[in-house]
């Protein structure tokens, strides 16, 4: 791809360098970030201003500044560039389409809900699809079906679902306390928040996006010591078990076994999520279709 003057193409590669050396004003900061020779550098520019007839930059021993031509033309060099990696994102979908692959992003708790077993008999029915999986906190997954590499998301919803989505509903969470059993806290039935305001609290991080009921009433708390703020349940579990502070997570989210110094308890009031599948209404890939009428009746069978 590029552009084209008086009949000579100029490569996107050159562009780079000239988007490059705009922002460094250095051959050799340049040549680095670019894994480039300094030379290659100058040859990249030279070519161009040869190209265009244009002198870019202007040279003062080690330091470079942008002529008036150089810096009308920058921001036409990055839209080239934008182009460009916009088409190789189609591309990329295009191939992923024909080669059937499905890209999935969901919580790092994804085993311990039905949509692991909803991915795991979709991969066993279709072993011809290539599953691409990642994890991502909540308020990541929320903008990643943005992106054209994501077809589908696997996330918890609080309040109403959203529209600009198709949105597949799988089961329902709800917040409950996990405490040391020797902790005075162990003896409640119920927990309130007020309840944790002098404890050290340890949180996922996906706990507490800022979608979560729970994300403006955590800013308001000074009083508790957040000890960990992080993605890895099985850490927190590991420090409750140790009798090492409290934590505020979804029920279904983790897996007690082998941790028998913790108890799980309600939060009072109750605060619900849903768990779902969600992708982009536009996705028309046939993969993606194949996988959200398996998903949508297998939940259908789970729930009859």
């Amino acid at each position: 791809m590029g552009i084209v003057r008086r009949g000579l193409i100029t490569e996107t590669r050159k562009l780079a360098v000239f988007v490059d050396l705009a922002t460094t004003q250095n051959y050799s900061r340049s040549a680095e970030r670019m894994f480039l020779s300094q030379s290659t550098i100058s040859k990249y520019i030279m070519a161009l201003e040869r190209d265009w007839q244009v002198q870019l930059f202007e040279r003062a021993h080690r330091q470079v500044t942008l002529t008036r031509i150089g810096q009308q033309l920058l921001p036409r060099a990055k839209a080239i560039l934008r182009e460009e990696r916009q088409l190789q994102q189609v591309l990329a979908a295009n191939t992923a389409h024909n080669a059937q692959s499905l890209v999935v992003q969901g919580l790092p708790s994804l085993a311990q809900y039905q949509a692991f077993h909803i991915i795991t008999a979709f991969t066993k029915r279709y072993p011809e699809v290539k599953l691409q999986f990642s994890e991502a906190s909540v308020d990541q997954l929320a903008h990643a079906l943005d992106h054209t590499n994501v077809d589908i998301v696997f996330t918890r919803i609080f309040g109403d679902q959203p529209n600009n989505y198709d949105v597949l509903l799988n089961e329902t969470d709800q917040f409950v306390v996990l405490v040391p059993k020797d902790d005075p806290l162990a003896q409640q039935a119920e927990i309130s928040l007020s309840m944790l305001a002098h404890e050290s609290i340890l949180l996922l991080k996906d706990t507490i996006g800022e979608d979560n009921p729970l994300f403006s009433v955590f800013q308001k708390m000074h009083t508790p010591q957040m000890v960990y703020d992080g993605q890895r349940i099985d850490l927190i579990l590991e420090m409750l078990n140790q009798g090492d502070g409290v934590s505020v997570v979804m029920a279904r989210s983790f897996d007690l076994t082998g941790f028998d110094n913790i108890k799980a308890i309600p939060l009072t009031p109750t605060i619900r999520s849903q768990m779902a599948f969600m992708k982009r209404p536009d996705n028309r890939a046939a993969v993606v279709a194949k996988f959200w009428a398996f998903a949508t009746k297998y939940s259908q069978s789970l729930s009859d």
